[in-house]
């Protein structure tokens, strides 16, 4: 039986019905660009999430760029990113104008270090993406205190954590704009790409609907200058189907991966494979479930699942401050050490909400027998 790092396939037989309906229903009213749907989808989402406004857009990637732009970041300013992150983080600040300055992480859950900001903060420091790596939200309080300080803004990444919270509110409302993905792997994820930017700023909001759609308001007047990049009307009624469906969704991520610790537990794999930690301050909602693999074996447990037909990843291979494309900022390997020894053991394992107890035990089996058999031919 093979078991596939994710499946879209169970979740949409068991939502058919209402997804074809809602499909339909943009179908036939004939308004197929924003419109009524799309307003809809974003009230929804603000009412869900506690927070004043929240304006669709075409992706995650454009979602940062729109958050960017509305503030006013471009040449000149600095914006401090994490560097185990996706690579959308980092290439929005350079598409901006800007400059991103990489900081380094947590070794236990990947999220970007506090005291890595701080010593990071220069005159030139505009803002900074905090990414909620996985499902987690970083720890905002002291982040929350450097912006008090220094007077940047904080921009969340919350790509990979819609739901989440921290400190009893949800993501998205823990920063001055924050920035979600709908890609169909999310928490909340479309059938195509889509994202969402959120404030509690009118103003903002105002202009991050003008952005959009080339920065236009009224029709054919040009305040700002945007770039097209308006949510599907289709995707957001797709979207306001699954919203009703998220939080089951979420409370199946974070019993799966309780039951996967359980099952690593029965294994005795606590040597060889360490889940990330789970921080006490908020609700984790495991977008991916991630461990540290020891030992130097993480690719080969890696090959070893895909030819038992277990789907793996690796979130990250690389860090960004080592990613060619930004070479000229100067930086080298050993600048972000943390980073780069998780970039080196990181792997994923399957994960989504219909994801069966007979698969996870399949996995963690599977992990078992490569760890048996490394142990054999060491000896």
């Amino acid at each position: 039986m093979s078991v596939p790092l994710f499946d879209l396939r169970v979740q949409y037989r068991g939502l058919q019905k209402s997804i074809e309906e809602a499909m339909d229903r943009v179908l036939a009213s004939g308004q197929v660009i924003l419109g009524p749907e799309v307003e809809a989808f974003e009230r929804e989402v603000a009412r869900y999430l506690g927070v004043g406004y929240a304006i669709g857009c075409a992706s995650g990637t454009d979602a940062l760029l729109l958050a960017l732009k509305t503030l006013d970041i471009g040449p000149g300013d600095e914006v401090i990113v994490p560097t185990f992150t996706f690579f959308a983080t980092a290439a929005s600040v350079i598409r901006a104008g800007a400059t991103p300055v990489f900081a380094d992480v947590e070794a236990d859950t990947g999220n970007i270090q506090p005291r890595e900001i701080a010593e990071r903060v220069t005159p030139r420091t505009k803002a900074v993406i905090v990414v909620h790596l996985f499902g987690q939200c970083a720890d905002m309080e002291p982040i929350w205190r450097l912006a008090e300080r220094y007077g940047f803004y904080i921009i969340e990444d919350a790509a990979q954590a819609f739901g989440a919270e921290y400190q009893g509110k949800k993501a998205g409302t823990l920063g001055h704009l924050a920035c979600f993905s709908f890609y169909p792997t999310k928490n909340l994820g479309a059938y195509g790409d889509a994202g969402m930017v959120t404030t509690n700023d009118p103003e903002w909001a105002a202009r991050l609907g003008r952005l959009r759609v080339h920065g236009m308001e009224p029709k054919y007047y040009h305040p700002d200058l945007g770039w097209n990049s308006r949510i599907d009307a289709l995707q957001a009624a797709i979207l306001r189907v699954k919203l009703a469906w998220v939080d089951r969704f979420i409370d199946a991520r974070r019993a799966i991966a309780r039951r996967y610790q359980e099952l690593l537990n029965q294994e005795q794999l606590g040597y060889d494979i360490a889940p990330l930690a789970v921080r006490g301050y908020g609700k984790h909602t495991f977008n991916q479930f991630v461990v540290r693999v020891a030992r130097g074996q993480r690719d080969a447990l890696m090959n070893h699942l895909q030819l038992h037909g277990i789907g793996t990843e690796i979130y990250y291979p690389i860090p960004l401050h080592l990613q060619p494309c930004f070479r000229h900022l100067g930086y080298r390997g050993g600048d972000f050490p943390v980073s780069e020894q998780l970039c080196q053991e990181v792997l994923a394992l399957p994960m989504y909400p219909e994801l069966t107890y007979v698969q996870q035990k399949q996995v963690i089996q599977t992990c078992a027998a490569y760890f048996r058999q490394a142990v054999r031919l060491a000896a």
